[in-house]
């Protein structure tokens, strides 16, 4: 809208306008602040979930004994088999002596002093083959029916099953080129017959050991605390629960011993993981509480009831021992407390290493109870989302743990038929209401942004109409002046 600038009044009009609307942006600036302020609690609210639900995968980790523990396995000679273990595995020792070695089929074809030259005299001439039950029958053309020619066809025919390759078992002067079909597994389950070809320019004896039988299928063998076992593949990881076994080498008369053992080091280390974790938590909720005269409040977070009820319900699933369980707890593995891990005047976790190695070492099944829920989780089939669907009724392990990891779980998401009404996590809850005081904040901002427009827009036509008065007004003066003038 156009304005006079003062020109008849002598009024700097834009700059009064200006510093007008100016003073009726200070409540919009004070809304923005506000809104920038429930923002920054929302980002807050963001990581804090985050450092949660950290905690909850490392609380999971622990929560079974299948993804606690670790074994360690070694075998008493280099070179004999390859050994590893998983959670699943039990301590204790095993004896081997491998028989023999799983070895795929291999045959050759009769050689030719060019691999490059058509073999077939005419098409539809074949190499046939069966595999694993299936049978092929390799079509060529008198065109492209080289070596080369014919291992390309076979690999796209039964490229899953076998490999055709053209190797020189001759020498550079006096070549000797041969077809070779091997199988791509080994075991006598993968063994190759009926190979036979109607090519003209390639003969093969497909009789089992005859001179075109370079490798027979074979499989592997070996005795496993005496017990003989045999495989198709030189791998055997269904023998000793939670143990693989590699073969190497094959030595009838060579008895190795395998030793199974619980991976402290690993254990420790996943212990160590939830403790970072937890404090992680602990440390973020201290920084949004603190208070100082000079600093004044940590956080926007700043006694949030979110924060307490965070660490309430972590540290219930910690900490909330039944008295009857540490009464009747002998050995000392009832409570975090007692196997190391204790709790600083901060609230954080502190490792106490070497009392950790010792109960460790002295009871690791003791130790492991303490974190991971062996008897099984049972709610009694209540439904998700429910109050019920998190508890576990009747166990009788610790698995605090595995109480952490349903804890943490219900502070996110919706329960169901709570009295009857559906409540949200308190994440979900917490930031339900932050999003919506920010909505809020951004509708009024919206609004007084509407009302400034207008303000405006009134301000600029009263100062118009002002500069137009004046004008008139000045107009008459002068006109009253020059008349004046004249009788003079």
């Amino acid at each position: 809208m156009f304005s006079f600038g003062g020109l008849a009044s002598g009024l700097d009009t834009n700059t009064i306008i200006q510093q007008l609307v100016a003073i009726e942006r200070l409540p919009i600036q004070q809304l923005e602040a506000q809104k920038a302020t429930e923002q920054s609690r929302l980002d807050l609210v963001g990581t804090l979930s985050g450092l949660v639900k950290d905690l909850q995968s490392r609380a999971a980790a622990l929560a079974s004994s299948e993804s606690f523990l670790s074994y360690t396995a070694s075998v008493s000679q280099e070179g004999v088999a390859n050994v590893s273990s998983t959670g699943e595995a039990q301590s204790g020792t095993h004896t081997l002596t491998v028989q023999a070695l799983a070895q795929a089929d291999r045959w050759a074809f009769d050689g030719v002093a060019d691999p490059s030259t058509n073999l077939a005299s005419a098409d539809g001439q074949s190499v046939s083959f069966t595999v694993n039950g299936t049978t092929y029958d390799v079509a060529l053309t008198a065109a492209s029916s080289s070596l080369y020619d014919i291992s390309n066809a076979i690999n796209e025919a039964a490229g899953d099953e076998v490999t055709a390759s053209v190797v020189n078992a001759g020498t550079s002067s006096a070549p000797d080129w041969q077809l070779v079909l091997a199988a791509d597994e080994t075991g006598t389950d993968y063994a190759l017959s009926g190979l036979s070809s109607a090519v003209a320019g390639l003969n093969i004896d497909g009789a089992v050991g005859s001179s075109n039988h370079v490798a027979q299928a074979s499989n592997a063998v070996a005795i496993i605390d005496g017990i003989t076992v045999e495989r198709t593949q030189n791998a055997f990881d269904d023998v000793i629960e939670g143990v693989t076994i590699d073969l190497l080498s094959a030595d009838p008369s060579q008895q190795v011993t395998i030793e199974v053992g619980a991976d402290t080091e690993a254990i420790t280390g996943r212990v160590q993981e939830l403790v970072d974790a937890y404090n992680d938590v602990v440390g973020f909720i201290n920084d949004q509480n603190a208070y100082t005269e000079d600093g004044g409040a940590g956080g926007a977070l700043f006694g949030d009831n979110l924060l307490a009820q965070v660490k309430r319900s972590i540290d219930g699933a910690l900490f909330n021992i039944d008295i009857a369980t540490v009464q009747a707890d002998t050995e000392g593995y009832s409570t975090l407390g007692l196997v190391g891990i204790d709790r600083e005047s901060d609230g954080t976790l502190s490792v106490d290493s070497d009392k950790l190695a010792s109960k460790l070492e002295g009871d690791l099944e003791a130790f492991v109870d303490l974190f991971a829920d062996l008897d099984g989780f049972n709610n009694e089939g209540a439904a998700a989302n429910t109050p019920g669907y998190y508890v576990d009724s009747g166990t009788t392990d610790s698995g605090l743990a595995a109480s952490l990891d349903r804890a943490i779980d219900a502070m996110f998401g919706v329960l169901d038929n709570v009295g009857g009404a559906t409540v949200s996590g308190i994440f979900d809850t917490r930031e339900d209401a932050i999003n919506a005081r920010i909505e809020r904040f951004s509708e009024r901002i919206e609004a007084r942004e509407t009302y400034l427009i207008q303000y405006e827009e009134r301000l600029v036509r009263r100062f118009t109409a002002l500069e137009e008065l004046m004008s008139g007004l000045n107009a008459q003066g002068m006109a009253l002046q020059n008349a004046l003038n004249g009788l003079n």
